[in-house]
């Protein structure tokens, strides 16, 4: 595949050299093209030297091969990391003051831009204004990570980690519209929710798990990148929701189940990411409970939650219009008694679904951590499969098996009605 890689002057783009790695490592071509600016923080020696290609930044630079036009016709994808402020900017306007530019305005391929930069830059109106209008021309423009800028600053804006970006490219390229292969879920609309619940006990305190929501915002995103239209159910996540996707905020289990019985009908498929909380306190106190004098302690009565998973499963037996594939998630820690494996298979029996995506969960495995290993059970016996790597790959991964469960018939976009 034939990339182009441009690189504005931010610096984030020391970790871009990573990215290109990731790409030249898996085989690709990749044209650096790097802002006159951008050389103020990784010089021209490193690109070429990392892609074994010659890098140009000028317009006026090997005019003889119509360099400026050429490289944007013939990329098969185009990805800006890291984007600035201003880059987003000069695209959003159509300007091309240099030869990255020119690029943008003459490419027909995928193109993705992963922002990086100080918060109130992220957040200005101007900002916003300008990654609105390029999404709304087909680019795709991830949201930034949040956390340690430059200096002491913290906050939305920092920098994609390089696995993430070429993960989700990959993804783009694998579901961009051809004359001769549609988007693989062009037309299907996916449910999928993720990120914990958190169960009251009084005012001040809860009830919750460690779940980070980002696998759940992988799957989104590869479902997105596949051509899907996505509603995003969202509980407590340490991640921003997904780009591009219709988005509903939930805190508790009654109110996540709502929210699918409300939205997942009329949907083609329903992916429960989330980490349902199975009990709930019985009784809620209204004031703040307090340490008791005589030092004794507090009783604390649970009751189960709703089986959301089931009751979307008996929902569509009893004839209500809910996903036809339904997917579940099992973190399983296993026991002396049985594997996580085996108590994966009973739950998906148990369940009903058509998928069960089961991975072992521990202090130190899965929550809240950048990779994870899961296997995929089905409940037509077909054989598990297994994935495991950075969460955004296990999201394609999952995505995928969820476009061969779906199959290529009866493509409806039944959100609308």
């Amino acid at each position: 595949m034939r990339i182009v890689l441009g690189v504005t002057g931010g610096i984030a783009a020391y970790k871009s050299a990573l990215l290109l790695r990731l790409m030249t490592e898996a085989g690709h071509q990749v044209d650096v093209v790097p802002t006159p600016a951008a050389l103020n923080f990784v010089g021209q020696a490193t690109w070429e030297a990392l892609s074994g290609r010659p890098v140009r930044t000028d317009t006026f630079e090997a005019v003889e091969t119509v360099n400026h036009v050429r490289l944007g016709r013939e990329a098969e994808l185009v990805v800006v990391a890291p984007a600035t402020a201003d880059s987003l900017a000069r695209a959003a306007a159509g300007l091309a003051p240099d030869l990255l530019g020119n690029v943008l305005l003459t490419a027909t391929c995928p193109v993705l831009m992963a922002p990086a930069m100080h918060t109130e830059m992220w957040t200005h109106p101007a900002t916003v204004a300008n990654v609105d209008l390029l999404r709304s021309r087909g680019v795709t423009v991830l949201d930034p990570d949040s956390g340690r800028l430059t200096g002491q600053d913290t906050g939305p804006g920092r920098f994609p980690e390089p696995d993430r970006i070429w993960a989700q490219a990959q993804a783009l390229v694998a579901s961009s519209p051809r004359p001769s292969r549609p988007a693989a879920l062009a037309g299907r609309a996916v449910v999928v929710t993720a990120g914990g619940t958190r169960e009251a006990l009084d005012p001040v305190r809860y009830l919750g798990n460690r779940s980070s929501g980002k696998q759940g915002v992988a799957v989104a995103e590869a479902a997105l990148a596949a051509g899907a239209r996505v509603l995003f159910i969202g509980g407590a996540m340490s991640v921003e929701p997904p780009a591009g996707a219709e988005v509903v905020r939930v805190e508790s289990t009654q109110e996540l189940h709502d929210a699918v019985m409300a939205h997942a009908p009329g949907a083609d498929a329903l992916v429960m990411a989330a980490a349902v909380a199975d009990f709930r306190p019985a009784e809620y106190a209204d004031a703040k409970i307090k340490k008791s004098q005589d030092g004794s302690n507090p009783v604390i009565r649970l009751e189960r939650t709703p089986d959301i998973l089931a009751e979307a499963v008996q929902a569509r037996a009893a004839g209500q219009p809910m996903p036809g594939t339904i997917i579940g998630f099992g973190a399983e820690t296993g026991d002396a008694t049985a594997s996580v494996l085996e108590f994966g298979s009973a739950k998906l029996a148990r369940k009903g679904c058509e998928m069960l995506v089961v991975n072992q969960v521990g202090r130190d495995k899965v929550f809240g951590q950048d990779t994870t290993e899961v296997t995929m059970l089905f409940a037509d016996g077909r054989e598990p499969v297994a994935a495991a790597g950075d969460k955004s790959e296990v999201g394609v991964a999952i995505v995928t098996e969820l476009t061969g469960l779906l199959g290529s018939a009866g493509r409806l976009d039944r959100m609308d009605q």
